[in-house]
């Protein structure tokens, strides 16, 4: 499954109210490291599929998410279970990274 795009619009459903827990990546398109990022979050996703959902948020296009969130450097990476912030990470993961982290 690829990943949600998610925005203040939708915040709320995708991400908070999930009954799966959801691993968000704070991201932009200027930033390399998020680029890198993008195909291990995929890979991650499609491993955990209908365990865990995928987001991303543009900080660009969502700064008040962002800011919201006290995203300061990307990618950032925040797990959210049942409405709440469990782990965050900030800087590239890959994918053993992210199954050490986020399962």
């Amino acid at each position: 499954m690829a990943a949600v795009i998610v925005t203040k619009e939708n915040f709320e459903q995708e991400v908070l109210k999930s009954d799966v827990p959801v691993v968000v990546d704070f991201w932009a398109v200027w930033c390399g490291p998020c680029q890198l990022q993008s195909p291990e979050l995929a890979k991650f996703g499609r491993e955990h599929e209908g365990r865990v959902k995928t987001a991303k948020i543009n900080v660009d296009e969502q700064p008040e998410l962002s800011a919201q969130y006290g995203v300061q450097s990307i990618p950032t990476l925040i797990l959210f279970k049942d409405g709440e912030e469990v782990k965050r990470t900030v800087g590239l993961q890959t994918l053993d990274k992210l199954n050490a982290e986020f399962m």
